[in-house]
């Protein structure tokens, strides 16, 4: 087996199973290591039992390297395939009908990984686009894209998606659009925390609330409202802001009959964040967001190329809701999902 193979599958394989972020870098960085080596270096130091004297290779990852480098699956990846897996239950047929998904980052924000290696994960999980949504500004602690900034991000996108259609114009891979995005902050006013004009110029938006998550309930309410009727804004994401796990974090309070009413009756969709500690909305509140006629984005929010497997998460979530896959906007075709975004 491909030494670097094995050892950026193992990191993906990490990612998948929501390790901590220090874990999956350590083999990315080990691959890196390998990838760098003098030809014939490799095979000396695993002869010379001397892999652990090179920068960023350790008892475990050098263990990864001589198992691969053998010809052999290493043992740990095995363990991982064999144990990591995310498998739908009652939403598997949504799973099968949705084409993209609509919240996901790089390492031009918070993400763990390159705008290139993101798409290609995405492509080859089967999907026929993605949205890039990384964060607006406001949100330092993330990184946040300045308005400059994310105009250079749209001159790679479009880079990106020339390479993609000769790929498939050689039929070397199936047709594949990286969409243009962002996860706008939610202000305390329901304003956005990016300029208007470049907003309409993106393909997707994404808008949620960072920050004053404690705020009091109506003002929430005003604030979600606002947001959800904006028309720049298509998906309203993770609306609670709960963390499920660990010391977690409680939900946001606000009324969400009149949030869900405001994006029902401004065709904002309503997230379904499958982040294992996200699940958001919870139950009760999917419930009454589709029982008010919403529409809905089962989206993975992913910051690494593993976490873009997560949609089943989300799709159980939206079956046991009674959800079909025409109140998902991301089992669109793109040309639909871009048509119901500029309708």
């Amino acid at each position: 087996m491909d030494v670097v193979e094995a050892l950026e599958r193992i990191a993906y394989l990490l990612d998948r199973a929501r390790e901590r972020p220090y874990r999956p870098r350590a083999y990315l960085r080990a691959a890196e290591v390998v990838k760098g080596l003098a030809p014939g270096e490799l095979e000396r130091r695993i002869a010379d039992g001397t892999l652990t004297e090179l920068e960023n290779i350790g008892p475990k990852t050098a263990a990864v390297i001589e198992e691969a480098a053998s010809g052999r699956v290493p043992e740990y990846l095995e363990q991982l395939e064999q144990t990591t897996g995310v498998r739908a239950g009652a939403g598997d047929e949504l799973v099968a009908a949705l084409r993209g998904d609509c919240h996901t980052h790089s390492t031009w924000s918070d993400g763990g990984a390159d705008i290139e290696t993101m798409a290609r994960a995405a492509r080859a999980l089967g999907h026929e686009y993605v949205v890039l949504t990384d964060h607006s500004p406001r949100l330092t602690i993330a990184n946040g894209l300045t308005a400059e900034r994310l105009r250079q991000q749209l001159e790679v996108v479009a880079a990106l998606n020339e390479v993609f259609d000769a790929e498939a114009a050689r039929g070397e891979a199936a047709p594949f659009r990286l969409l243009t995005g962002i996860e706008v902050d939610i202000l305390e006013d329901g304003s956005l925390d990016q300029d208007p004009g470049l907003l309409a110029e993106l393909d997707v938006v994404v808008a949620s609330v960072h920050s004053k998550l404690r705020m009091e309930r109506t003002a929430m309410t005003r604030r979600m409202c606002v947001a959800a009727a904006n028309p720049h804004v298509d998906i309203l994401g993770h609306c609670t802001g709960r963390i499920v796990v660990g010391r977690g974090r409680p939900e946001s309070e606000f009324d969400p009959e009149l949030v869900f009413h405001a994006c029902e009756q401004f065709g904002t969709a309503v997230e379904i964040n499958s982040r294992p500690e996200r699940l958001d909305p919870p139950r009760r509140l999917l419930a009454i967001a589709a029982e008010m006629g919403c529409e809905f984005a089962i989206d993975t929010d992913a910051h690494a190329p593993g976490q873009l497997e997560w949609q089943p998460y989300g799709a159980d979530r939206a079956a046991e809701a009674g959800l079909g896959p025409e109140r998902i906007v991301n089992a669109r075709p793109v040309d639909e999902l871009l048509a119901w975004r500029t309708g």
